[in-house]
Parts: C-alpha cells; structure tokens; sequence
C-alpha cells in the first residue's frame, strides 16, 4: 500500500521491447493529472563505471547481464526520491564504458510519478519492492532484435556483424535465463507494443488511484 508521495512504475522487457515508447506514452498520458510531476529514469544510467578496465577487458564485457549495472546505487537513489529529497543521476559513455565527469541529470524530490525502465529491474528483489507497478514488455524477439540492429546502427555507428554477433553472444541467452523469466513479478503485462491502448488505460487509472491514496494519507 502507498504509504509515499511519489508513484514508481517499473517498465522491463528485452532491448528493443518498446519500453521508451511505453514510457513516453504513459508521459503523455498521464500530463493532464492535476499538480502530477512526471519523470523517466533509464536503468541504463546504472552501467558500472568500467574506465579503470584495459580494452581486452572492455571487449568482453556482457551488458545484458543484472552484474553490469549497480543496483545498489539506483535503489539509494529511489529510496531518496521517496524521502522527498533530489538525487543526482550518472550519466553513461557507451563510447567510454564510462560515466561522464563532472555531470550528472537531477531529478527533482518533487517527483510525483517516476517512470523506472530498463531490462534487468525486476532481477533485484529490492527495487521490485520500491515499485507500486510493475509491467512487463512481451515483445516477439524477432521484432526487438530488428528494432535493436536499427537503433545501434543509426545511434552507435555500429556495424551490422557486431549487433548480429552481440545478440547471438549475449542479448538472446542474457533475454532467456534473466529478463523472460522475471516476467512473473510484472503486475501488467503489455502485449503489441508501446502504443497498447487497453494497458495505457489501465496504468493511468492505477495511477490515478494511488495518487488519490498518497494525498489522503
């Protein structure tokens, strides 16, 4: 039960599920509540800081797996959001497998509804307890892997054999043994993508009930 003045969802499915969609969607949906504050936080700001690593070692990173990110940061920072209090989020080099100095992206303590997405989340047992919603991206894996190879080529310059050999490596064995199987915590379940009208539905009025809850407490 809420016992807080900020409503978590927690947003996971597979790269290239639709999450950012979802995510932006639920934004959208949800900028008419009365005094609601709305932000998306990526789990993606949690990659470790791997910068103290040589390249041999960088190549062999797998950052499909729940060890890649720090958790333990993220969960400090929610428990600071819930506190009232603004956090300061790190922000990832992919070109570095670094996070940038001296910068960071703040989030506001006024924070009142805080959409958390990413492909692991549901793997720690601590952020699933901060979470007031949890829904799950059932995304085909054919459809997320082309998604996949069209962003990493026009966002990260890479080459075609190295998203195909990254998938094959890492991504789809990572998808199966970690991300599928946590779908059993999600409370939604959203199928056909980010734009699914019936789940949008259900989520702003969840939404709209802990919000009438938190602010009668």
């Amino acid at each position: 039960m809420l016992d807080k003045n900020i409503v978590i969802i927690g947003v996971v499915g597979g790269s290239g599920s639709g999450k950012s969609l979802l995510s932006n969607t639920i934004v959208e949906e949800l900028e008419d509540l009365e005094s609601a504050r709305v932000t998306v936080l990526s789990e993606d700001h949690y990659y470790r800081d791997n910068s103290h690593l040589l390249r041999e070692q960088l190549d062999k990173l797998n950052y499909d797996h729940p060890d890649a990110f720090e958790h333990t940061l993220l969960k400090t920072h929610l428990e600071t959001l819930i506190a009232g209090q603004n956090i300061d989020v790190p922000i990832y080099d992919y070109a570095t497998h670094s996070r940038v100095k001296n910068k960071t992206l703040p989030i506001s303590g006024q924070t009142s509804i805080l959409i958390l997405e990413g492909i692991m989340l549901f793997t720690d047992a601590g952020l699933r307890n901060l979470m007031d919603i949890k829904i799950f991206m059932d995304t085909p894996m054919d459809v997320s892997f082309i998604r996949r190879l069209v962003r990493d080529q026009k966002e990260r310059g890479r080459s075609v054999d190295s998203v195909v050999t990254q998938y094959l490596e890492t991504v789809r064995p990572m998808f199966l043994q970690f991300i599928e199987p946590a779908k059993r915590y999600a409370d939604i379940i959203v199928p056909h993508g980010g734009k699914n009208k019936i789940a949008i539905d259900l989520i702003r009025s969840k939404v709209r009930e802990l919000l009438r809850f938190s602010r009668t407490i």
